[in-house]
């Protein structure tokens, strides 16, 4: 009767879908020591399930981290990064309240505006104008700027940037002799990046040529060395762009636009560095004594960007420094 009792357990454990009853039961029935082999009811055996991949790195970007950059005395250093998902900035404690002089960086405004209103009124600019601009921008051309912005309205344009771009700390040059000048414009190292934004979002430039400036803003050329500056023109393919690592420049376009000047009134240097890319708008200022040259300001603005890079690559195995020689 035993048998037969177990057996009947059996069928009604698979009549009531307990599939896991028959092992058991055939394994007293066969005194096993409670071991069973799934292929004895012909199931397909249970294979392990691969592990997950690791997640992939986040591709490197620049973000907000401590920065040192010892500019010496008598000197002014500042610097503001935008990210462009958040909008936050972050940067140097001095960076919304402490300004400096443009100098060429406002070009890139300069050019926007004017495109930007000639658009509004339906019209193409004359190629004259369009070569101008693209002088402005690629040659840091001071004759093409200065002739845009004079038709323009001039001080209206700097009006315009200000209220278009939301600057909270920029001001239209009020120094005796220079009233008035886009060169002296007093900006802030927040403001600068807001700037960027401006251009990036396409407020400044519109939907029309947004893409142009932009792409014009990748195409500057030239170096600090002396060959490749001149009175009305200069080389300014230095600094953000040469602390980027390749891993980032190979991400997509950066834009960029310098401003440099040596000025006789206070015998310094004044350096602004700007670049924009699809992530985030970099902002850096500086002021020092003149004997330290133009590859002093230059290393500024490359140490900054170098060592915002996160993840850190090989910039993280060297933190640029400009050399203090005076």
């Amino acid at each position: 009767m035993r048998p037969r009792v177990i057996m009947v357990l059996a069928i009604a454990a698979i009549l009531a879908g307990g599939i896991m009853l028959v092992p058991a039961a055939s394994a007293r029935m066969n005194g096993d020591s409670g071991t069973f082999d799934l292929s004895k009811l012909g199931l397909p055996a249970r294979t392990p399930a691969a592990p997950a991949p690791p997640a992939a790195p986040a591709p490197p970007t620049l973000a907000a981290a401590p920065v040192t950059v010892t500019v010496g005395p008598k000197s002014f250093f500042a610097w503001a990064l935008l990210d462009r998902e958040t909008g936050a900035i972050s940067g140097s404690a001095n960076s919304a309240t402490a300004t400096n002089s443009t100098e060429s960086m406002i070009k890139a405004w300069i050019v926007s505006d004017y495109l930007r209103r000639v658009a509004e009124q339906g019209n193409q600019p004359p190629k004259t104008r369009l070569t101008q601009a693209s002088s402005a921008i690629r040659d840091s051309d001071n004759i093409a700027a200065e002739s845009l912005y004079r038709a323009d309205g001039r001080t209206a344009v700097i009006r315009r940037m200000i209220s278009m771009c939301g600057l909270t700390n920029t001001r239209i040059s009020t120094r005796p002799g220079y009233v008035g000048w886009w060169s002296f414009t007093e900006m802030s190292a927040q403001d600068a990046v807001r700037l960027g934004e401006c251009i990036k979002r396409g407020t400044a430039a519109g939907p029309k040529w947004t893409s142009w400036v932009l792409t014009e803003m990748t195409k500057v050329r030239g170096t600090t060395a002396d060959k490749d500056q001149h009175p009305e023109t200069g080389g300014g393919r230095w600094g953000i762009i040469d602390g980027l690592p390749a891993s980032i420049l190979q991400q997509g376009p950066v834009s960029i636009k310098n401003g440099w000047t040596l000025l006789n009134y206070d015998g310094k240097w004044h350096v602004n560095c700007l670049a924009v890319s699809d992530a985030w708008v970099l902002a850096v200022q500086t002021r020092y004594p003149g004997t330290r040259g133009l590859d002093y300001g230059a290393g500024v603005c490359e140490s900054v960007a170098a060592q915002l890079v996160t993840p850190q690559p090989g910039a993280a195995l060297r933190i640029p420094q400009p050399p203090v020689k005076g």
